[in-house]
Formats: structure tokens, sequence, C-alpha cells
């Protein structure tokens, strides 16, 4: 770990569906350490892109509107929070919509690069768990804990599905999944930081397992691996 850290940094990469957010706050809460959901900043820039009217083809205009974008650590909530001209955003940047257009912009270089230094800086001191699509090969490469979390499309479609309809939303099925494997192929064939399992991060297949069942098993990785590095601490 990084001797300037007095907490280690745990970041969870991998695509839609696979359970991450609700993961990483679930940790974070049992465990005391700060949620990073870095995947929000894209949707923020997207979200401002169409308040603005920013065509999600102009990077240059697009990487200035991350000027309007701060980050604070709310270590009594275990989260980060996001504000963009000094508004906190909320559910507003958690739709379908929103997230596709966040993976257009997550795949520009002058985007990435602008919002690089936010996530850094949040994460500096450790203690936190970030979760998102590049964390352990762009963002934090030199993390303590690297997971990358998967699932069958099929399944992580049901539960995206599942969430909307409990959200109240209209959901199809089919409609879903389609949108799912269109992001998917977005994210794992741009130029620029591609998803893909950091070559040293421990891979987990979550198909069969339930939400509690997964929080578990990260928690069982983080345990294995500070005991292998002899902290004192189980986490």
């Amino acid at each position: 770990m990084d001797g300037r850290r007095k907490r280690p940094i745990i970041v969870v990469d991998g695509p839609a569906g696979t359970g991450k957010s609700t993961v990483c706050s679930l940790f974070a809460e049992r465990a005391g350490y700060c949620c990073l959901d870095t995947g929000a900043l894209y949707r923020t820039v997207a979200w401002l892109a169409r308040e603005r009217s920013v065509s999600l083809d102009d990077e240059d205009r697009l990487a200035l509107l991350c000027g309007a974008i701060s980050v604070v650590v709310d270590e009594a909530a275990g989260r980060m929070r996001i504000f963009a001209d000094g508004e906190e955003m909320d559910q507003r940047i958690r739709t379908d919509e929103t997230g596709m257009a966040a993976s257009r912009v997550s795949g520009l270089p002058g985007v990435r690069r602008a919002l690089l230094p936010l996530q850094r800086a949040a994460g500096a001191a450790g203690g936190i768990i970030a979760e998102g699509r590049d964390m352990g090969t762009v963002v934090f490469p030199d993390a303590d804990i690297k997971i990358f979390l998967d699932a069958d499309p099929s399944e992580r479609a049901k539960r995206r599905y599942r969430e909307l309809t409990e959200r109240g939303e209209k959901a199809d099925y089919d409609e879903v999944l389609k949108d799912m494997s269109f992001r998917d192929e977005q994210d794992m064939t741009r130029s620029v930081a591609p998803l893909r399992p950091a070559d040293d991060a421990i891979v987990l297949d979550t198909t069969r397992m339930n939400r509690e069942e997964v929080v578990q098993s990260v928690m069982e990785i983080v345990r294995s691996k500070r005991a292998v590095s002899h902290e004192s601490s189980v986490l």
C-alpha cells in the first residue's frame, strides 16, 4: 500500500448489471469506507450536455463542461456527492438515456483527461471503494485491491429490468438486453480506456449469485488480500 495512505484503495470494475453500485455501497456502509461512483461523473457530463444543447460529438465543448463539476467526499454518509454548477446531482442522471449518452461521452479522450484529476483527488487519502469501468486499469492503477465483476448478459438484463420496474418505470426486457449489449460493445471497443479486467484483478462471476452473496464474496477477497499484505485490520 502507498505509504502516504492510511487505508487502502479498493476498485471494482465491470459492465452494467453486475451489481457494482449496490455491492460497493453496501461494502462501504459495513466496512466504514467511502463509495466512489465514478460512472456518475460521466452521467453528469452527459446530463450537462443535454441541458446546454452540446453535441455528444463535440469533444472540446464536452471537456469544458467538466469544469462545472465538483466532487465532495462525504465520509459521514460514506459516499461521494457530485455537483454541477453548485447543484447536487441526483436521480436525474440515472435514466437509461443518460446512461447511453454517458457511454458515448466516456469514449472521448478529452473528457476522460478532464475528469481524471477529480477522480484521483477523491480517492487520494484511501479508505475508498471505487466502482466504474477503468478504475483498476487507468484511474487507480496502483490500487491495493482490484476486483472485476462479470455476469451473463441475459442475467444482467434481467437485473436491470427488475430495477426499472421496481422504480415504477416502463421497461421491455428485450429492449433492455439490446441496449445493454450495445453499451457493452461501446465500452469494450473504445480506443481509450476500454472496459477490461486489470491484469492483477480478481474476476468474480456473479451470474448465479444474489446481492448478499456478492457482497460477502467481495468482503472475503478484501480480507484475504489484507491478510496477505500483513495488515492488522481485516478491513
